[in-house]
């Protein structure tokens, strides 16, 4: 007896399920493939413990990395509140809340489940060198603070050290060059290339304790205490560099007030490099509380000094010469000033930190000639007080006295110091970012640990191409439609 129509519709209905759910399953076994999937991101927090300020940066990068170096970007910047940690020298448990505000910031930024496995440093600059050379058991003790508070961090602590002036400068290099993307730069065609050695620019860093320059220079460097010499993605780079700790803006200032007040017969001193009309009382015991004063404190420390402006630039630059000592370096090409070795400058310089914040407040950023640069200080200097008072914008009360004395303070550093003429003067450039990215040592160091974490091999996947995707999907609802099809017949149909 042969089936009736309602059971030749339900086998007919079962039937396409069947071949319409074995052609899905044969599209997704037979057309999918293996594919790497996009790379996992790594994350690292580094502390800038500077003279007069904390900075916290997060930096992210690609875990497979490229020839061995990650390839950095900066994810945050943030200020930490209160000045540098070498200023809790006298109550160094206060040190690690001034750190907290910035870390939560970063521990919120950075997905939770990777907090274990971010490194964390923090690296201290020349105020910490400074309270090293002052008293080592409060250093040691800041340092202790530090070290208590933040290995409570979920993060991975690497340490709170103390950063080497040479470190210090050839970590801003590499920041600058990377940036710049003279170190790596990724083609058009897809793929990233090294540029050319020759396109690599000098470093020059200024900070309120220390300043370094560095660079690559024309010839062999003869003094290999000046030298140091790192790989990053697969090549090898050596570079002159030199920090001058006490030759920061602070510290400079700082000394050249004592010059006056060791000159000045009573607790008058007529400054030169602050402009006419300035009048202002200072406690005397705090300019002999730093290191880089070699000058004998008076005997009564407990009186005050009374500082008088005569905006005398030309006076200004000759009390300043007395700063660096550059007899030391007579009858030598290769001396910049105190006996100190250099080569002589060559190709382009980044000038940032203190150097970009002076030129930046003077309009002297836009690349102006080293006539230009030097007029337009000197003018600045020229002005009473009030006309410079009155003519400031907001929020720069704390250093609006010192902008004469430190620009004049730049140019005898980069011109008499460091040899910049006017032809060389050209290739000098004032900037505080480049890329979007801060100009510091921090993203150098960075790029340095990078080659100490291992890379990670792209995880793999299976993919399908979106028409054979397509063409399962197809087969996949004929064969829920061909089923309920074929449930809806049993059940209404073949039931009567």
């Amino acid at each position: 007896m042969g089936l009736t129509w309602k059971q030749r519709v339900f086998t007919a209905l079962l039937g396409a399920a069947a071949v319409s759910g074995l052609t899905a399953l044969l599209l997704i076994l037979v057309g999918t493939i293996n594919v790497l999937l996009p790379p996992d991101t790594k994350f690292g927090i580094v502390f800038d413990a500077g003279s007069s300020h904390t900075s916290l940066f997060v930096y992210q990068w690609p875990a497979n990395k490229e020839n061995d170096t990650g390839v950095v970007s900066q994810a945050l910047a943030c200020q930490a509140e209160g000045p540098g940690i070498s200023s809790y020298a006298s109550d160094p448990a206060r040190v690690g809340e001034s750190l907290q505000g910035c870390l939560e910031e970063a521990l919120a930024l950075i997905p939770k489940a990777k907090h274990h496995e971010t490194p964390m440093f923090l690296g201290a600059t020349a105020g910490m060198r400074l309270l090293s050379h002052k008293n080592r058991s409060q250093a040691e003790d800041v340092f202790a603070a530090v070290s208590r508070a933040l290995s409570q961090s979920p993060a991975d602590f690497r340490g709170a050290e103390l950063l080497t002036g040479q470190d210090e400068g050839a970590f801003g290099w590499i920041t600058v060059n990377y940036v710049l993307g003279l170190l790596l730069k990724y083609s058009f065609s897809g793929e990233w290339i090294q540029p050319l050695e020759e396109t690599l620019v000098g470093a020059l860093d200024m900070g309120g304790a220390s300043t370094q320059i560095t660079f690559v220079p024309g010839g062999p460097i003869l003094d290999k205490t000046t030298q140091a010499t790192f790989r990053l993605y697969g090549t090898d780079h050596t570079v002159y560099t030199h920090s001058y700790l006490c030759f920061g803006r602070d510290q400079a200032l700082s000394r050249l007030l004592v010059e006056l007040v060791q000159a000045s017969p009573g607790l008058l001193v007529r400054h030169p490099c602050y402009h006419s009309g300035y009048r202002d009382t200072l406690a005397l015991a705090p300019l002999y509380d730093s290191p880089c004063i070699p000058a004998a404190a008076p005997l009564d420390l407990s009186q005050n000094l009374t500082v008088e402006g005569t905006g005398s630039p030309g006076a200004c630059i000759e009390a300043l010469r007395k700063l660096f000592n550059f007899s030391s370096c007579d009858g030598r090409a290769d001396c910049a000033f105190a006996g100190v070795y250099q080569p002589p400058v060559q190709g382009q310089f980044y000038a940032f930190s203190n150097f970009y914040y002076t030129f930046h407040y003077l309009n002297l950023t836009s690349r102006p000639t080293l006539s230009e640069a030097n007029a337009t200080v000197w003018e600045f200097c020229l002005q009473p007080w009030k006309l410079v008072e009155a003519s400031a914008p907001p929020g720069q009360d704390r250093w609006l006295r010192d902008y004469c004395a430190s620009g004049l303070y730049i140019l005898t550093l980069l011109v008499e110091g460091y040899g910049f003429s006017e032809e060389t003067w050209a290739g000098l450039e004032f900037r505080q970012q480049a890329g979007g990215t801060d100009i510091g040592w921090t993203l150098g160091y960075m790029l340095n640990l990078t080659n100490l974490i291992p890379a990670e091999a792209p995880a793999q996947g299976w993919a399908q191409s979106f028409s054979i995707w397509t063409a399962g999907v197809v087969f996949v609802v004929l064969t829920l439609v061909a089923t309920l099809g074929a449930v809806a017949v049993h059940v209404f149909w073949l039931q009567d």
